[in-house]
C-alpha cells in the first residue's frame, strides 16, 4: 500500500508540475507570431498607429488601385494567432480590387511591432487601427479571421461597424484549446478567453461568416454554432473540404464573394 501511495504522490506531482508549466507558458501556445520586419508590399503604405497604453504599432494601408472604383468603404483585417501582415497581403489585394481601402494590421508582438500579445493588449491594438480607419469618415468592415474573429467580435460590440466578416472563427478560446490540449483544464487555466459566441448575439451589423469543413484548428462545428447564435447572421460561406490556412480561405472564391455579399447588403454604403 505504502508503494502504491508513493506511486499516486509521484503522479499528482509530475500532473500538478505539467499545470503549472502549461500556465507559466501558456501564450506561447497561443500566439505563435513572426516577428520579424516584413519588407513593405507593394501598393502598400506604411502607417503607425499609437495605442492608448502607448505602444507604437507599424500597419499597411493599401488603396484601390489607380483608375478603378472606390467604394468609399473600409475594410479592417484583424490576424489570427500566427505570421505577419505579409502573409495576408493577397487577401488585401483582393479587396482592394472590389474598390475597397484595406488596413492590415499587425498586433503588438507581430511583424516588427514592439511588445507581447494578450487578450487586452489585442483589443487596444484594434481599437488604435479602428480609429485611424474612423477618421476618414467612412464605413468600416470588420474582418476577423481565427483568433482575429474574437477580436473583431468584441471590437463590434465596443465599436458597431457597418459590416463583420468572420472566417474560422471558435466558440470561445477555451473551446478551442480543449480541441488541442484535451487533458488540460484549460477553462480554469487560460487568462485570455477571447469569447465568441457569447458575443455575436450582441452584434446588430450584417454578419457573414465562412469556414471550412476540413479544418483541423478550428472545428466546423465550432464555427457553425457562432453562425448560430449571430444576431444578424446576412451570408453563410461553408468551404467543403478546407483546411484552416487553405489558400481558399485567404483569398478564394467563396471568401471574397462573402465579402461582396456584405457589400450588396445595401447596408454598407459611403456615407450621404
Amino acid at each position: 500500500m505504502r508503494l502504491v501511495a508513493r506511486i499516486a504522490l509521484a503522479v499528482l506531482l509530475i500532473l500538478i508540475l505539467i499545470v503549472l508549466t502549461a500556465w507559466a507558458a501558456q501564450r506561447k501556445l497561443i500566439y505563435f507570431p513572426d516577428r520579424s520586419v516584413p519588407p513593405l508590399a507593394a501598393d502598400a503604405r506604411e502607417i503607425t498607429l499609437r495605442t492608448a497604453d502607448a505602444t507604437a504599432l507599424t500597419a499597411w494601408e493599401f488603396a484601390p488601385p489607380p483608375g478603378s472604383p472606390d467604394r468609399g468603404v473600409s475594410v479592417l483585417v484583424l490576424p489570427g494567432n500566427a505570421g505577419s501582415r505579409a502573409g495576408r497581403t493577397p487577401l488585401a489585394q483582393a479587396l482592394t480590387s472590389l474598390g475597397l481601402t484595406v488596413l492590415l494590421l499587425d498586433y503588438r508582438g507581430f511583424g516588427g511591432n514592439p511588445g507581447s500579445p494578450s487578450e487586452a493588449g489585442l483589443a487596444l491594438d484594434a481599437d488604435a487601427a479602428r480609429a485611424h480607419l474612423a477618421g476618414s469618415g467612412r464605413p468600416i468592415v470588420y474582418y476577423g479571421e481565427s483568433l482575429g474573429a474574437a477580436v473583431a467580435t468584441a471590437l463590434a460590440v465596443r465599436h458597431p461597424p457597418a459590416g463583420l466578416l468572420l472566417r474560422s472563427p471558435f466558440i470561445d478560446l477555451p473551446a478551442a484549446g480543449r480541441t488541442h490540449y484535451p487533458l488540460l483544464p484549460t477553462g480554469l487555466l487560460l487568462r485570455d478567453r477571447f469569447p465568441v459566441r457569447s458575443l455575436i448575439s450582441q452584434v446588430d451589423a450584417p454578419t457573414a461568416i465562412v469556414y471550412g469543413t476540413g479544418d483541423q484548428v478550428v472545428p466546423p462545428e465550432q464555427s457553425r454554432a457562432v453562425a448560430d447564435a449571430a444576431a444578424n447572421l446576412t451570408h453563410l460561406a461553408v468551404v467543403d473540404g478546407a483546411d484552416h490556412n487553405d489558400r481558399v480561405l485567404l483569398d478564394g472564391r467563396q471568401l471574397i464573394a462573402a465579402v461582396q455579399a456584405l457589400l450588396s447588403e445595401g447596408t454598407v454604403t459611403r456615407p450621404g
